[in-house]
């Protein structure tokens, strides 16, 4: 049986609160345009408390996600904030079977704030450790209704692809959201773009250049950023060709 970890819950939302300030809560949840509750607390000091709890030896794999299902419980921001920084942290202790739980959690989260670092990093490390159960999960992510479950399906490549995994299952679900709407799923997709290309220009080149004509501004200029100057200035002149044609 997995020990209570009430006393640690109860540590982390006294220091959040303690932290917090009633102007910085209203300028974050104005920001972020979000109907979760706000205590007020920063990024860094939210990621600092979580951190100092996720190092802590006794923290497991079980112990990790009983806090993290206690924290996120209830509607506050800092909360589920701190709940991503400390799966960040102990990402390593996750594995495959841990990723119905990041689903939910994705689909509570309801903004990029927390949508991100649960995908890039946390689902995103389960996927360089174990590509092969975490494939299917992320390509039937990749058609999902929600939005932020689509850009999660994206998301989470970038830490495999730097790592030297196979460009093609990014590519495959980058191709049937490109002519997305969605600028989340847009500026996701230039974004994994983006970062691979500055290790693997040829694969993005070569996959961008017969597409260019479906993808969107925001795609594009986020993808040709760190490409070699005259392919970026080639793929960005053939963009606003299409759009002229169009």
């Amino acid at each position: 049986m997995t020990p209570s970890v009430t006393p640690l819950v109860d540590e982390i939302v006294a220091a959040l609160a303690s932290a917090g300030t009633p102007g910085r809560a209203e300028q974050e949840r104005r920001y972020l345009k979000s109907d979760l509750y706000f205590l007020g607390a920063s990024h860094w000091e939210t990621g600092r408390i979580a951190r100092a709890v996720a190092r802590r030896e006794e923290l497991d794999h079980d112990r990790s996600v009983a806090l993290a299902e206690a924290l996120w419980g209830p509607p506050v921001y800092e909360r589920r904030a701190a709940v991503v920084a400390i799966l960040e942290a102990r990402v390593a202790t996750l594995t495959s079977q841990d990723l119905p739980l990041l689903e939910r959690l994705l689909r509570e989260s309801g903004t990029w704030a927390l949508v991100d670092g649960l995908a890039a990093n946390v689902v995103g490390g389960i996927a360089s450790g174990e590509p092969e159960p975490a494939r299917p999960v992320l390509d039937r992510w990749a058609v999902d209704a929600d939005f932020w479950i689509r850009r999660s399906s994206l998301l989470a490549e970038l830490l495999p692809l730097k790592a030297g995994a196979p460009f093609e299952p990014f590519a495959a679900r980058a191709d049937l959201m490109l002519e997305e709407q969605e600028f989340f799923v847009r500026k996701a997709i230039g974004w994994v773009l983006r970062e691979t290309g500055k290790r693997r220009a040829e694969e993005v080149i070569g996959w961008l250049e017969p597409r260019i004509g479906r993808a969107s501004g925001v795609t594009v200029r986020e993808a040709v950023k760190y490409l070699p100057d005259d392919d970026r200035d080639r793929l960005s002149a053939a963009y606003r060709a299409s759009r002229r044609r169009s």
